[in-house]
């Protein structure tokens, strides 16, 4: 599936109008406010969003069907623009315009309204990232706080490597929006994928603090790794995330992921995986014959996605879950 070629979060509509009022408040409710300056009383823009909630980020694809101009209030929160048809002229307050295609995307700071000046049958998917959760999650790989707001490059390059991972976790999110029972439902998965968004983001995006995110972090020692580790096992069925684990051994993220690397071989969040595996392994060993199910024993080590358990577990002992069961 490609976000190029389809609308996106299709199973969640919010407005599909040719009224300029009823799509003012929309836009308004779900974003911040705006107007359409260009519009008269008769103008029909014809208008359609879709939108999904993805923990503190709010993701929807935006499509007019008529030419348009849309000018937003100062924005309290990050935005990122990223045209998936047509084009448009993309304007955060006196900056460069950035020309917006399925090639190149806009990301807007705090602090300035936006213009978006936009042609026929243009359709985009529309990023709101909180601007305390970016700034805490950038601070959190970093180590330490930001001693200036953070800013990004305005033009967000789609077809470069780095871009088409911002792509790929929507197509994640897309995905999971078209579920049930999906991955958006709970709490913790949801959690997850709001900082795949941001890490994306903050990834891929070149911003004032890039330098000192790609340099190499400096190795404080195996302290870290050990505290994490024994917190872990002392709570394994927590919703561990490798920021909680560094804030509690005084530490970066990437700091302690380069320690957990160089002392294990892994990842935090693999270790974390994998010591949960064994327990339920142990667990379904011993469990008695109709006694627990699989999932309520996946679950209690806090596996929450029973697919990507069973294939983990798969992977790692030859054997599927219910077939530990029946040994």
């Amino acid at each position: 599936m490609s976000l190029r070629s389809v609308e996106v979060f299709g199973r969640h509509r919010v407005v599909s109008s040719r009224d300029l009022d009823v799509a003012r408040q929309a836009l308004s409710e779900v974003y911040l406010p705006m107007d359409f300056p260009s519009a008269s009383a008769s103008t029909s823009l014809d208008m359609s969003l879709n939108v999904v909630k993805v923990g503190r980020v709010t993701a929807g694809y935006l499509q007019f069907g008529d030419a348009m101009r849309v000018r937003t209030a100062e924005a309290a929160n990050y935005h990122v623009d990223i045209p998936v048809a047509g084009r448009a002229r993309m304007q955060a307050g006196r900056r460069y315009p950035v020309y917006g295609t399925r090639k190149t995307a806009a990301v807007f700071a705090p602090g300035l309204p936006v213009d978006l000046d936009c042609d026929n049958d243009f359709a985009q998917i529309a990023l709101m990232l909180p601007k305390a959760g970016l700034q805490a999650e950038l601070e959190s790989l970093l180590g330490h706080n930001l001693r200036t707001p953070l800013e990004f490059s305005t033009a967000l390059d789609l077809a470069s490597a780095p871009g088409g991972t911002v792509l790929q976790a929507l197509e994640l999110v897309d995905s999971a929006s078209d579920q049930d029972d999906g991955m958006l439902q709970h709490p913790l998965a949801a959690h997850r994928l709001e900082q795949v968004l941001m890490l994306s983001l903050l990834l891929a995006q070149p911003h004032n603090y890039s330098e000192h995110l790609h340099a190499t972090p400096p190795l404080a020692g195996t302290r870290s790794v050990s505290e994490s580790v024994e917190m872990m096992r002392a709570r394994p069925a927590h919703a561990w995330t490798a920021a909680e684990l560094a804030s509690a051994s005084s530490t970066s993220v990437r700091s302690l992921q380069e320690n957990f690397r160089r002392s294990l071989g892994t990842s935090p969040m693999r270790y974390l995986r994998d010591f949960r595996l064994e327990r339920v392994h142990e667990e379904l060993l011993a469990a008695e014959p109709g006694a627990v199910t699989v999932t309520e024993v996946a679950a209690r080590w806090g596996f929450v996605h029973h697919g990507r358990f069973a294939a983990a577990y798969r992977q790692r002992f030859a054997e599927r879950p219910s077939d530990t069961m029946r040994r």
